[in-house]
């Protein structure tokens, strides 16, 4: 069998799926177009988030028996149309949860603590111990929306304080000892804390707006290590303005692409994104909560073992 990897990922995974027999092409350069071409040839194709994986591109792989995505998602798969072809479709969400249950506690307390504000004072030569002064999350409530791997990972991490764990999970029956699960109307009436824990789908585009943030009782924190297109950025900033959102980590952001930085160059940046690089209260990071060094390691073993396991069942 062959198998085509579309983006680099840990040595590991092309080891050993050598190992196991495989034969590995890489193809890390060529257009779409170039590799639609080619991509009858393979039984299986591994990616990240290079491009999108549509209807056209599934036809044009005849002999395709799975995808592989190294990440926590299949967002960027027609996964329909690829289940509709026979095709299984592999995704790792274990191999980064941890590294995204870490960066979620660690957004929370520097945003708590006002470190990001203090740090950039202290080094422009400002020694402000008022103005910083922080808040201790013992005593919280804690709401997740969304309790699979990564929601159930922070809520691991939160034992150590504390804090009340509540999450709302479409799914029934979710919960363990790390948290107790609710409603959604339960959740936004007793949460000081809300973190986004859910992948992409039409449920969650834009789910954060200005109705849903108005239906929480209490002023609370934002934290949103999950998927930028679930928070309306307009509304996130005039909830930051009314203080009713009291500021927020943004490891993903709604205006996500390749040219980012074109934001900054070409003079297209939104007035929403430009309150949020000035604002005191909010931390962004460029979608690097599951990309430690450990988590690569881990993305490409969980897609190696799952890969064995299919092909265990197809034997």
């Amino acid at each position: 069998m062959k198998i085509l990897h579309l983006d680099t990922n840990h040595s590991l995974l092309i080891k050993q799926l050598n190992n196991l027999g495989y034969s590995n092409d890489e193809d890390y350069t060529s257009s779409k177009q170039e590799i639609e071409k080619k991509i009858h040839l393979y039984d299986g194709f591994i990616i990240r988030s290079r491009f999108s994986i549509d209807k056209n591109f599934i036809d044009k792989a005849t002999n395709l028996k799975f995808i592989g995505r190294v990440g926590a998602g299949l967002e960027n798969i027609d996964c329909e149309y690829a289940k509709s072809k026979g095709i299984a479709l592999i995704a790792a969400p274990e191999g980064n949860r941890n590294a995204v249950g870490e960066h979620s506690l660690g957004m929370l307390l520097s945003l708590f603590n006002k470190l990001n504000k203090a740090d950039k004072e202290v080094r422009n030569g400002k020694w402000l111990r008022e103005e910083n002064r922080g808040i201790e999350l013992d005593g919280r409530t804690i709401g997740l929306i969304g309790y699979g791997n990564m929601g159930k990972s922070f809520a691991k991490k939160l034992r150590g304080f504390d804090v009340e764990v509540l999450c709302y999970d479409i799914k029934p029956n979710m919960e363990d000892a790390n948290c107790k699960q609710v409603s959604l109307a339960e959740l936004q009436e007793k949460a000081d804390v809300l973190s986004l824990h859910t992948p992409q789908t039409e449920l969650t585009k834009n789910m954060i707006n200005v109705d849903f943030i108005n239906g929480f009782k209490k002023p609370f924190w934002l934290i949103n290590t999950a998927r930028g297109k679930s928070v309306v950025t307009k509304d996130l900033v005039y909830a930051l303005k009314s203080r009713k959102i009291l500021g927020a980590g943004l490891d993903v952001l709604e205006y996500e692409k390749s040219s980012f930085e074109n934001l900054f160059s070409d003079n297209k940046m939104p007035e929403a994104f430009k309150y949020l690089i000035n604002s005191d209260n909010v931390l962004l990071s460029p979608h690097v909560a599951g990309w430690s060094l450990e988590s690569k390691e881990r993305l490409a073993q969980t897609i190696v073992d799952k890969i064995k396991k299919l092909k265990n069942i197809s034997n």
